[in-house]
């Protein structure tokens, strides 16, 4: 190998050809980063009341106590998916999407405890 071939190649050179730059990590914004951790601490909330509705739906059925009825375990299952779908989205994206997502798992929540719930 001559020299000149030698230094031409550098075998722990960059991969890269130079004319490509290396591109920041890109954050969100520091309220979207919060929307989507209360929203994610929601989703989270919704898919523990459908395991605790349907707990006490197989308890008090094997007890003879009424339980929630098949309404209010398909909300809660629903619920749920939804919230699930609709929270990957928002952990998935950036900007606008991920606030509307975001919102969409807060509106779902406060539907369920709006009817399943409160009501």
């Amino acid at each position: 190998m001559n020299t000149h071939e030698f230094e031409r190649y550098d075998p722990y050179g960059p991969t890269l050809p130079r004319t490509v730059t290396a591109t920041e990590l890109r954050r969100s914004p520091l309220v979207v980063r919060a929307l989507r951790a209360l929203s994610g601490a929601v989703a989270a909330g919704v898919v523990i009341l459908c395991l605790v509705v349907i707990g006490s739906a197989y308890v008090g059925g094997g007890r003879g106590f009424p339980g929630p009825g098949t309404i209010s375990i398909t909300a809660h299952v629903v619920a749920s998916v939804f919230v699930i779908v609709a929270q990957r989205i928002a952990d998935r994206r950036d900007g606008l999407v991920a606030v509307v997502a975001s919102v969409a798992v807060l509106a779902a929540a406060a539907l369920l405890l709006a009817t399943q719930w409160w009501g």
